[in-house]
């Protein structure tokens, strides 16, 4: 009997398990992949970007010919309902598409619900593609103004990334810009080592980039802190973590109390056995593990081999990060902060070292899938509108 197997979302893990299919099909399988666009971007590359190094087809990575070789049927489409009990996804056309085995890494959303009143001035880093085509066209609407203010709410690795990326991409255009980043005290870097915290305070503060320790409210002409500081804006980059999508919640899957889906180390479901999750739309109920693109990336292979170890009835695989992480934290200036444990360094050698790692991963889903861009989607079933 044929199964239908669906990876619904174009994330980090779900290429890891499209280059598994393409090694080797599963048997009597129809393979679906829906996702919201075509190409997906390798966020590790984001910062560079937005600071020059890279091209936007340097992070870039097309999912038509990755599904081809692997099979499956490409639905351009959001995912905007689950039942899981009877094994329905409902997409975006209005369509309800039936599965016997999910994977679900559809990626959060940014929590922008304190900014929302900023309106277009507010620039959430999620969809990273729409964030792309934004920066750009902000940059080009604001080519001959006479100053600039960007701010960038959230302090973790991509919110200090981000700001040093957007110093270094106006600093040549624009001689009166004005660059901040909010975040509260505790959340600068939280997780990192001492040391990382530092130097990245170092960075800032060296690039003339003013950091707020505080929280931040849009209004429709500013932002305004917890501290009493209103500060204008043309731009804010909300980098401010990732929330579940509404539908997770409403699905009936056993989710925390953020809504984020209960999964163990095999990334199945805690409530459902038929369906698995990736990425950070997760919470592990075996131990805490931060939203991280390394761990979406690592995380993929363990997924590929327990979406096929279920449909053969064999035993599930776990996965178990490392006790340390390697973390390459971009400057902005060809030259990064590394941190292993407590081991911490920076300097350009760091900067080669992310830069071979990052277009080492896009080039390993691009490489092998050369093609015509004009080449046609899969047979089957086509796009939705």
């Amino acid at each position: 009997m044929t199964r239908r197997v669906i990876l619904a979302g174009g994330g980090h893990a779900h290429l890891a398990v499209l280059a598994d299919w393409a090694c080797a099909p599963l048997p009597d399988t129809e393979r679906w992949l829906i996702t919201s666009s075509r190409h997906t971007a390798y966020s590790g590359m984001l910062p560079g970007w937005l600071a020059g190094h890279y091209r936007a087809g340097d992070l870039l990575i097309d999912l038509a010919p990755l599904a081809q070789q692997a099979g499956a049927q490409l639905v351009i489409a959001d995912v905007v309902g689950l039942d899981p009990d009877r094994q329905l996804l409902t997409l975006s056309s209005g369509e309800e598409v039936a599965f016997d085995l999910l994977s679900l890494a559809t990626g959060g959303e940014t929590n922008t619900s304190s900014l929302a009143q900023l309106g277009d001035r507010l620039m959430p880093v999620r969809p990273v593609g729409t964030f792309m085509e934004r920066w750009s066209a902000f940059l080009d609407g604001n080519a001959h103004a006479p100053s600039l203010n960007i701010a960038v709410v959230g302090g973790g690795a991509a919110g200090v990334e981000l700001a040093l990326g957007a110093a270094a991409a106006v600093k040549h255009t624009f001689t009166n810009a004005r660059i901040s980043l909010v975040s509260s005290e505790q959340g600068l870097l939280a997780g990192h080592a001492p040391a990382v915290r530092e130097r990245a305070l170092a960075e800032l503060t060296r690039r003339d980039i003013a950091v707020h320790f505080a929280h931040a409210v849009g209004t429709e002409d500013s932002l305004r802190l917890s501290d009493g500081i209103g500060l204008p804006v043309d731009c804010v980059i909300a980098a401010t973590g990732s929330k579940a999508p509404q539908w997770l919640a409403r699905s009936g899957l056993t989710c925390n109390e953020a809504g984020f889906v209960a999964v163990g180390a095999d990334l199945r479901s805690t409530s459902h056995s038929s369906i698995f999750a990736a990425g950070d739309i997760i919470n592990r109920t075996d131990r805490k593990l931060e939203r991280s693109g390394v761990h979406a990336v690592k995380a993929g292979p363990v997924l590929a081999a327990n979406l096929r170890a279920t449909l053969h009835g064999t035993a599930l695989s776990q996965y178990q990060p490392r006790s340390r992480t390697l973390y390459l934290l971009a400057t902005g200036d060809k030259r990064a902060i590394a941190s292993w444990g407590q081991f911490v360094s920076a300097g350009r050698w760091a900067w080669a070292l992310k830069d071979w790692i990052d277009r080492r991963f896009v080039r390993r889903y691009t490489q092998a899938a050369r093609h015509d861009p004009n080449m046609p989607l899969p047979a089957g079933k086509r796009p939705a509108a």
